[in-house]
C-alpha cells in the first residue's frame, strides 16, 4: 500500500511540474489550466498527462543522432591524413637514399 502511495505521489509531482513548464501552446488534448484539474485523479490523472497530454518531444537544435563514424566524411578524411602523417614521421631516412 505504500508503494502505490509513494508511486503516485511522484507520478503526481512529476505530472503538475511538467504541466507547470509546458507551454500552453503546445500541451495536447486540453487547455492546460484543465489539465491540472485532470491530475486531481490519483494515477489516472498523471498516467493520462504522460500518455495524451504531454507536448511531443522534439529535437534541440545543434543536437544531432551520432552515426558510426564511418558515415562521417570529416572524421574520414581527419583520420588519413593522421595516418599519411604517422607515415611519413615513422619512416626511416636511409630509405630516402636508395
Amino acid at each position: 500500500m505504500i508503494v502505490v502511495w509513494a508511486v503516485s505521489t511522484v507520478l503526481f509531482v512529476y505530472a503538475v511540474l511538467d504541466v507547470a513548464r509546458s507551454a500552453p501552446a503546445a500541451v495536447r488534448t486540453l487547455p492546460k489550466p484543465v489539465w491540472f484539474l485532470v491530475l486531481l485523479a490519483p494515477l489516472l490523472g498523471p498516467a493520462a498527462w504522460l500518455l495524451v497530454g504531454r507536448p511531443a518531444r522534439t529535437r534541440r537544435p545543434g543536437k544531432q543522432a551520432r552515426g558510426a563514424p564511418d558515415d562521417d566524411d570529416d572524421f574520414l578524411r581527419d583520420l588519413r591524413r593522421e595516418t599519411e602523417d604517422r607515415r611519413r614521421r615513422s619512416r626511416d631516412p636511409r630509405d630516402d637514399e636508395l
